[in-house]
């Protein structure tokens, strides 16, 4: 998705995008694509094939975002005098690039080791946004919804492989205080084991599957649990009070980090929550019966992601096109 969100700023700019992507047979994510009328084929095999396949589409550069791909293959793209820029998470893996981006919190601490003339944009100022959540941001701090019947929207990505949406209807269920939930039930079972949830009086669980609508159902809640991934700076972005959940090893960085600074509540690790859901429960009580205290998470999130990352990105990309092209010939 953050791929994506940059490929929405550089086609509206003019500028030519294709996709070369292993999609996993989801349906939810080409349709992310072509619905957007973005090209995409799969990816090559190897770093000769990766080569050839921007050859035969006449790329100018290319955008790495993988924790698989072999250093290899960027490698063999830049020596094909193309700019590559590489989107990391902390470790940059060995890619070689001309531009670095990691959008993490506190990123801009880090001083990675970079290829000599290497640029690195770091931090949530560089958040890469879609432009259904950007559209969406308000122009101030949102005002804090009822205390009656929150409103609240749980999901955890396109697939919920680690089945979190139960255990996030079950605490809800838990605190015993009224609400309206939406949450996004990512598969058929999941949706059967949702379902099969009896709310307590003055508590309501609506159970959706995916959908393209989900920012919009972001921007009208007044509590959003989710993991702590990526998609946390778009609910900075959009200034909602969240509380997170970590659910795999690659987000307790970004939890720690991210709920340390108070832009979001922290709920715990999804193993833990499972077995011993006490204080995550009490957390979530708190949350639902206090505007003021979702109020304050809010502020703090809206402050701290500004929507303007994908332009910056872009102009970073494009310089290096432009640095590319001057000594390449016939470019």
């Amino acid at each position: 998705m953050r791929c994506v969100a940059l490929a929405e700023e550089l086609t509206a700019r003019g500028i030519g995008v294709h996709f070369l992507s292993d999609l996993g047979g989801l349906e939810w994510a080409e349709r992310q694509l072509t619905s957007r009328g973005l090209p995409w084929y799969p990816a090559p095999y190897d770093a000769v094939g990766l080569v050839a396949a921007a050859d035969r589409l006449g790329l100018d550069a290319v955008v790495v975002d993988s924790y698989v791909l072999p250093p290899a293959h960027s490698a063999a793209l830049r020596a094909s005098g193309r700019a590559v820029l590489a989107i990391v998470d902390g470790d940059v893996r060995g890619q070689e690039a001309d531009v670095y981006v990691d959008q993490n919190l506190d990123a801009e601490l880090l001083t990675p080791d970079l290829p000599p003339g290497a640029v690195r944009l770091a931090g949530l100022g560089c958040a890469l946004l879609r432009r259904a959540v950007r559209d969406l941001r308000p122009p101030a701090p949102p005002m804090p919804g009822p205390a009656d019947k929150p409103r609240v929207v749980a999901f955890f990505g396109g697939t919920d492989a680690y089945r979190a949406a139960p255990v996030a209807a079950r605490l809800l269920i838990a605190t015993g205080v009224p609400f309206s939930a939406t949450i996004v039930a990512a598969t058929d079972d999941l949706r059967a084991e949702l379902l099969a949830s009896e709310p307590a009086d003055g508590q309501r669980l609506d159970i959706i599957a995916p959908t393209d609508e989900l920012p919009r159902l972001l921007s009208t809640a007044d509590l959003v649990i989710s993991a702590s991934g990526t998609s946390t700076w778009e609910l900075l972005c959009l200034g909602r009070a969240a509380a997170l959940v970590w659910v795999v090893d690659n987000q307790i960085l970004g939890y720690d980090r991210t709920t340390a600074r108070g832009l979001a509540a922290g709920l715990g690790h999804l193993p833990a929550l499972r077995e011993f859901p006490s204080e995550a429960i009490d957390r979530l009580r708190e949350l639902l019966s206090s505007p003021g205290s979702r109020a304050e998470l809010a502020a703090r999130a809206w402050a701290a992601v500004d929507g303007q990352g994908c332009s910056r990105v872009a102009e970073a990309l494009l310089g290096a096109v432009h640095a590319r092209n001057a000594v390449r010939p016939g470019r």
